[in-house]
This record gives structure tokens, sequence and C-alpha cells, in this order.
């Protein structure tokens, strides 16, 4: 069995080879997105500004902008012949010892070098009596600074300067700077084309009535579903539905799946039991990679590529049944593989969280496997991280999946801990919303 790190390493050598070789960026599809709905979905160009910011000189502050060549001296007469607000600067021109009303974000004036706040000033006291339609004179109460309060044109911005590069991936920042550089869209990569298929006899869709005993619901796809979904991973999916236990159904099944899918993902039909074909028939038309990982609960789980007929791979992944196994192979491998093959630039990949927490409970553990316990993560009256395990750890058990908001994660040659002990633990990210 290859360990946990060591697979996490071969899957992204490989899908960095995929990236590079087999569907490279420059031959994937490009689509214009509104720019509300592309959060998350990865940029396919750079972006340079259209133009500089702030488009002109504006005021920092409400006050008055006072003309060049005037006496900044505290107990100085400023006659104010006009206003610039935002959205409708001043028009005409000023002499030296003349100014405006300005307010925050109007235009300066090119007459005008200084910018002094309302409060330095004895607009307080005339403010009442002022009639606004005629010139008045304000007093200044303390020296003015030429230059202050002042955000020159393209200070923040100039025209022309790349804001956003290629394979950035957009989040509600970006989309705000690119609203106030007046994009209504933007050039992202299409979604990746993600299937999902589950397999055995004894699955029924949810919704549908169980007419045996022998027969469960397939909890599995709306899980991995419910998880692409919270991720906001830049995908489509496609569910293929539920395969029962036969060789030549599932051949049909994964040969359809391969020619519309960029990546496809299996659950359950992968271990060594006599009804599992899934490992026989991805062997037959592809490769598979690595097979069983050294980890608790999860081992058998199989990163593969289909290749029999296309003109480039399709990545496999293929997830035990039950669904424990579902969430944490899905969390530690998929995901992260996910992101990856959208293109994404190394750097804005999302990681998953870890934190170090004391254990409140004890961890009961044998050697030979990494193993993901599920907890309840907490902080305690000094603000550091507390954890408890659920009383049992078997793979079957769902209440306390719902029930636990992280992992607590054992390494592959631990033993039993006790309680007080320091461990890595990984919050789930939708318990962190």
């Amino acid at each position: 069995m290859i360990n946990v790190e060591a697979l996490k390493d071969a899957i992204h050598t490989r899908i960095d080879a995929y990236n590079q070789t087999d569907y490279p960026l420059s031959q994937r599809r490009r689509m214009v997105s509104p720019l509300a709905e592309c959060s998350n979905h990865i940029l396919a160009e750079d972006i340079s500004s259209p133009f500089d910011v702030p488009r002109q000189n504006v005021s920092a502050m409400d006050g008055f902008a006072i003309a060049k060549g005037s006496c900044l001296m505290a107990g100085s007469t400023i006659e104010i012949i006009g206003e610039s607000q935002a959205g409708n600067a001043f028009i005409g021109s000023l002499s030296p010892n003349q100014g405006v009303r300005i307010f925050t974000g109007a235009v300066i004036p090119d007459d005008c070098d200084t910018i002094e706040m309302q409060e330095n000033t004895n607009h307080a006291e005339i403010k009442a009596t002022l009639d606004k339609s005629q010139p008045y004179d304000i007093v200044l109460s303390q020296d003015a600074q030429p230059d202050n309060h002042i955000r020159r044109q393209g200070e923040e911005i100039s025209q022309d300067e790349v804001l956003l590069t290629a394979c950035k991936r957009l989040n509600p920042a970006d989309i705000s700077l690119l609203a106030n550089l007046g994009l209504a869209e933007v050039n992202v990569y299409a979604p990746l084309k993600v299937g999902i298929v589950a397999t055995g006899d004894e699955l029924v869709s949810v919704g549908e009535a169980l007419t045996s005993l022998a027969q469960i619901y397939n909890s599995n796809t709306p899980t991995l579903k419910s998880l692409l979904d919270y991720a906001k991973l830049p995908i489509s999916l496609q569910d293929y539905g539920i395969i029962p236990d036969n060789l030549e159904q599932t051949q049909q099944a994964i040969a359809q799946a391969m020619t519309e899918c960029d990546v496809l993902i299996s659950t359950a039909g992968v271990s060594v039991g006599d009804y599992d074909f899934l490992t026989t028939v991805i062997e037959q038309l592809g490769q598979i990679n690595h097979y069983k990982v050294a980890m608790k609960p999860g081992k058998p789980f199989v990163f593969g590529e289909l290749t029999h007929n296309l003109a480039k791979p399709v990545l496999y992944f293929g997830l035990p049944g039950n669904p424990l196994s579902t969430v944490v192979g899905s969390l530690q491998f998929v995901i992260p593989a996910l992101w990856q093959l959208t293109g994404c630039d190394p750097q804005e990949i999302p990681r998953p969280l870890t934190v170090q927490a004391k254990l409140t409970t004890e961890a009961q553990k044998s050697p030979g496997r990494a193993d993901y316990q599920r907890g309840q993560l907490s902080q305690d009256d000094s603000g550091g991280y507390q954890v408890a395990i659920a009383d049992s750890q078997q793979s079957h058990r769902i209440k306390q999946l719902s029930q636990a908001n992280c992992l607590v994660v054992l390494e592959k040659d631990s033993e039993s801990l006790p309680a007080g002990s320091m461990v890595e633990v990984q919050p789930f990210f939708w318990s962190m919303r």
C-alpha cells in the first residue's frame, strides 16, 4: 500500500504532467462569463486596467479645495465660489485666495493644490447662515499644507497595468476590482466535466421505495455532489446513476462516461469482492496508477486513468462504498486534485485548514495506517483548541459523521494517545461558514 502523502504527491505529479501535456491550458475551452457569476472560476487571460485609478485628482476629505498661490496661514480668509461634488465637478477657474467646497471623492479643480478639512476652518460656525448660491468666506483655523488629502490620478492603478494574471482563481475581492474597472464580463476557462457513478445491486436512488431488506439508499452520490458543491469548484457534474454488479453493464457505463467527461469519480465497486468489477473495467479501458492507500477509513482508494480510443486521458478516482470513506477520500485526494486540474495557479488552490488541538478523550489507534477519526473541535476558556473524539470510529456509522465538525489526523506509525496529547485536526470546511 502507498502511504497518504506519497499518494498525494503521485496524484499531484500526474496532474502536473496532464496539465502540461495531455490537456494544456492553451487547448482548453474558454467562455465569457458575466462578472457576477465568475467567482471561483479560473481566469483565462491577463486583465489590465483600461484607465488610471483614480481617473483624476480627487479629494480624500470633506472640506475645501484652495487655489494655488493662496495664503495658507491660520487666520487667512478664503473666498468660496462654488462646489465640487462626487459626480458633479466644479467648472470654472480660480484665483489665489479662492476655493470651492469639496466632498470626498469629488474632482479637484486644476487650479487647486490644497485640500483643507472642514474641521480646520470656521465652517461649523457659519454653516447655518450660509447662502450657498453666493460666494462666501471661510477662515482657516490652522495652517494648511499643500498636497494633503489629495488622491492623485493613477496613484493606485496606472492605465494598462496588469492587475490579475491568467490562472487566477477569482474571489469576491477580485470581482470588486473588476467591477470598479467597469468590466461586465471576463474570459474564464470552461468548467471541467466531472462524471459521478455509483455501483452496487443493493443501491436504490434516494426518493424511491426500498422493496427488500437487502437494499440500501445510494447516499454516496448526494454526498459527493454536496461536497463538490460546497468546495465551490468550477466544474459541471454529470450523474451517471447506479450501475448494477454486472461486468457488461459496468463496461458500457464507463465507456459512455469516459467519452463525455474530463474526470470520472465512482463510489463502491473497487474492492476485491467477487462482484466488484470497476477495477477490472478500468484496467481494460485504461490503467490503474495506484490501488490501496494506507489510511483508515478509505483503504481501497483507486487512482487511474481511462485512455482507450481517447485523444486525452480521463482521470479516474475510485472511492470505497461507505459514506465516511467517500468524505475522507474526497477531502484528502479528490477535491485538491480537481482544483489542480482546473489549471488554477498553485498559489491559489485552497488548502485544507489544519490546527493543533488538545485531546479531551483518548484516541485509540494501531500503527500501520494513517487514521482520520471523527471529532468535535472547540475552543477552551483560554482560546486554545481542544477536540473530543467520537466514541466509536467504525466507518459505517453515519450519524457520528453528521455530528462531527472535524477529522483528527493520526499519523501512520502513531499508537493510541492519551487525553491531553496534542494532535493535528482538519476542521470540515462546511463547519467554518
